[in-house]
């Protein structure tokens, strides 16, 4: 966390942050914004499938107190308009999801939300854009490929975690990675590293007929499912009986999947719009890397410097695709 400071230059002094109290790598976001000074950080907390709020209090405030900074970290189950009147940066952070336009409406004119992923991956569902328009608040998103974060580099090996995680070695496996976004230049260089034979297709009917130990499915999440019927059925007559579809991200519908005998992984289906697998199951240094990196991105914007394409921060200017424009 230190280092992830020292090199990201975080400096949240002066600002107060409206955060999560989780639980694993996650309880990281509170005390990176603690460590970079900021004058007080309010965390909220909520039950889920990865914790209680006692879970999620104790495991924040330890690691709070193991660095100094727990006096300036308030857990909370509820969020005030008091608390809200006083935030300048607000993360889009799973406890606090969706952010309502209730929320958004409480917070300063000169606010700013942290989208704490690139910009392009945007998903409607998070929070009220339309509220954040009509009030002038930015969604910043941060550059996962700036230099100083680098959270990219950790997606090719995350893949193979997944890979290994369902039985496959990765070394001599024959491998199609179905990816029509940014994703694939990291995923391609991991699998291939590992010794993987790779190929890569952008659209479903592009894979051909080939002897695939697995398919890498890593496509932007859209309105439908993006493998249905059709695709399911393009995809098990290209490949051999029982090859695993492997979910990256992309929601898939499994029925049809398991239908037309294809194995697909992980057991259990992500939430619509998710990753397949968590950066925080290759470790804590990807998640400490990227939750710096997205306030690092807020702190920008909040303080009114320009923002650059080789820059921390990217701006969510406008619906990402027509999904959002027909579901408001």
């Amino acid at each position: 966390m230190s280092r992830a400071l020292t090199e990201t230059l975080l400096d949240l002094s002066g600002l107060t942050v409206l955060t999560e109290a989780a639980t694993g790598a996650y309880a990281v976001t509170a005390v990176l914004a603690a460590m970079a000074g900021a004058r007080h950080v309010y965390a909220f907390t909520r039950p889920t499938r990865h914790g209680t709020p006692a879970d999620a209090r104790q495991q924040t405030l330890e690691l709070a107190d193991s660095v100094g900074v727990a006096d300036r970290i308030d857990v909370l189950e509820q969020i005030t308009p008091n608390i809200l009147h006083q935030t300048d940066i607000v993360t889009n952070s799973g406890h606090l999801r969706p952010l309502t336009a209730a929320l958004i409406d409480e917070l300063p004119r000169e606010a700013v939300i942290a989208l704490m992923f690139e910009a392009w991956e945007f998903r409607p569902e998070d929070l009220d854009m339309e509220a954040c328009l009509r009030r002038g608040i930015p969604i910043v998103g941060v550059n996962e490929r700036h230099p100083s974060v680098d959270v990219f580099s950790f997606l090719g090996p995350l893949c193979v975690k997944q890979l290994h995680d369902c039985g496959l070695s990765v070394y001599k496996n024959r491998i199609a990675v179905l990816c029509d976004n940014d994703f694939v230049g990291s995923l391609r260089a991991g699998l291939a590293s590992s010794g993987a034979s790779v190929d890569t297709f952008d659209d479903v009917q592009a894979v051909y007929r080939d002897a695939w130990d697995a398919i890498i499915v890593a496509l932007r999440p859209g309105a439908e499912p993006r493998i249905g019927s059709p695709e399911a059925t393009h995809l098990a007559a290209c490949a051999p009986a029982g090859v695993i579809i492997v979910q990256f991200w992309g929601d898939m519908d499994r029925t049809v999947l398991s239908a037309n005998g294809l194995g697909v992984w992980p057991a259990a289906a992500p939430a619509m719009g998710h990753m397949g697998i968590l950066l925080s199951e290759i470790g804590p240094e990807p998640i400490v890397r990227l939750q710096a990196g997205g306030l690092r991105a807020a702190e920008w914007v909040r303080r009114s410097r320009t923002v650059s394409p080789d820059g921390f921060a990217q701006i969510v200017t406008r619906p990402p695709d027509p999904a959002f424009a027909d579901s408001h």
